[in-house]
């Protein structure tokens, strides 16, 4: 049992406090590197932005089974130990889950307070065509992968009946456009075995990290990349200098009572953002039960993360309108950047590197899928001449969803995060109908 390489030993630090301690470390010495006048690390994040460095040093570690999000119990003999159903008993460190559920809101607010909501729309419509161009990338993309992959492994998306791999496959379309309650909608609605599921999570979680890598690393490049594209970051630009003057106008030396206040009235949000979440589903369904149906089209709108998320934005966007905004003054999105970048260490922790190795035939399917779809982004933004922000925050908003689509935005300025948070909660409206087409392509493309 031992053998079994889906079954992961527990790593060397398994307590949540020391593995956060351990991130904590980690980003310190991202951000005290990158500062550093050295030549040597001036040249190094030249190459590799401090962002994707504070994404992949806990992966690293993750991979070399230092630290892990997630992993199997053994006795003191070294034997598995089994739950009632006689499978592996999993233990899962919680990290993750508090960083999406209470440091996220919270950044998403403070990212937000102070936002010119006149300015962001004056961004334009093409961040809406890039996020429209991932979506059809991701659609598309699935029955492509598949049609290629069965020229030269018609085994690896085969399958019949409820083994069928593209009734799996459309879970991932559901993820990649929307998030885990689409991905979860997608598994009621086509009924794949649940016994092969955990190896389309696999491929979902690698293919989507690697993604997200690639995107980072892109961001140390984008001056090179909008150059190429002929963009116009005019209102970018505009938005950015706008927020940069207004932050200058109203700085002043924070106290502990501004501190205080701005925490209370962030975390009060966050606390209501998470009352909501938990009481608007039980009103839908009880008002209109087909929002309870299992596997329901409309399940979207009975899952908890996504309200949470919609309600911490709103909050955070209706507070722009009042004296709140002035929290901008004390450092309000230095703070949630602060909080973005350990859910970026959180999330990195995530990837394993290894795992790729159990299900190779169906990662490169996924990999040819992510391909087609950035092709496809990079098609249109030459086109339209897109900012490279476009691409990636409109890429990120589909395949990442809220917890990642503010990470990739607020990295090219604080003040844009809002832009992947409104565009991933679309995301989350359309992910559904979006698979399910996705899904009947993939069906008809099957090798029977």
């Amino acid at each position: 049992m031992n053998n079994n390489s889906d079954l992961r030993m527990p790593p060397i630090f398994t307590d949540n406090f020391v593995v956060f301690g351990i991130l904590m470390i980690l980003l310190a010495f991202v951000f005290y590197t990158s500062s550093s006048q050295s030549t040597f690390w001036k040249k190094f994040y030249t190459v590799m932005p401090s962002l994707l460095m504070c994404y992949l040093l806990p992966s690293i570690l993750s991979s070399l089974n230092i630290i892990s999000p997630e992993w199997h119990a053994v006795d003191d003999t070294g034997n598995f130990i089994l739950d009632e159903n006689m499978q592996p008993t999993s233990v899962k460190l919680s990290l993750y889950h508090v960083a999406s559920r209470l440091l996220l809101p919270a950044a998403l607010i403070l990212l937000t307070l102070s936002i010119d909501m006149k300015a962001l729309f004056g961004l334009g419509n093409k961040a809406l065509i890039m996020f429209l161009t991932g979506t059809v990338g991701v659609i598309l993309g699935g029955p492509i992968a598949m049609l290629i992959t069965s020229f030269f492994a018609p085994e690896v998306v085969g399958g019949a009946g409820f083994d069928a791999v593209w009734r799996g496959l459309s879970t991932i379309a559901g993820s990649w456009i929307g998030g885990g309650a689409n991905q979860t909608a997608m598994l009621e609605i086509y009924k794949y075995n649940q016994a092969n599921y955990g190896a389309m999570v696999l491929v979902d979680i690698v293919v989507a990290n690697i993604w997200m890598a690639v995107l980072l690393y892109g961001i140390g490049k984008k001056e090179k990349i909008d150059s190429w594209l002929k963009a116009d970051n005019t209102a970018i630009d505009e938005l950015k200098e706008k927020v940069s003057n207004y932050t200058a106008s109203i700085s002043k030396i924070p106290t502990v009572r501004d501190y205080m206040i701005l925490l209370g009235v962030v975390f009060g949000a966050v606390g209501f953002s998470h009352w909501s979440s938990l009481e608007i589903p039980d009103l839908l369904t009880s008002v209109f039960p087909a929002f309870g149906e299992k596997g329901s089209m409309l399940s979207t709108f009975t899952d908890s993360f996504f309200w949470m998320v919609t309600i911490a934005t709103v909050i955070g966007v209706l507070m722009s309108f009042t004296s709140m905004k002035t929290f901008e003054g004390i450092g309000a999105s230095k703070i949630g950047s602060l909080l973005i970048y350990i859910l970026v260490a959180t999330i990195g922790m995530k990837m394993d590197l290894n795992s790729i190795i159990n299900s190779p035939g169906l990662i490169v399917v996924g990999l040819i899928w992510i391909s087609f779809h950035g092709i496809l982004l990079i098609i249109v933004a030459k086109i339209i001449k897109a900012p490279y922000f476009y691409l990636a925050v409109g890429s990120q908003a589909n395949i990442g969803g809220a917890a990642s689509a503010p990470i990739v935005a607020s990295a090219f300025h604080t003040s844009l995060a809002s832009v992947g948070v409104l565009l991933a909660i679309f995301g989350y409206i359309i992910g559904t109908y979006g698979a399910i087409l996705s899904a009947v392509m993939m069906e008809a493309i099957a090798p029977k």
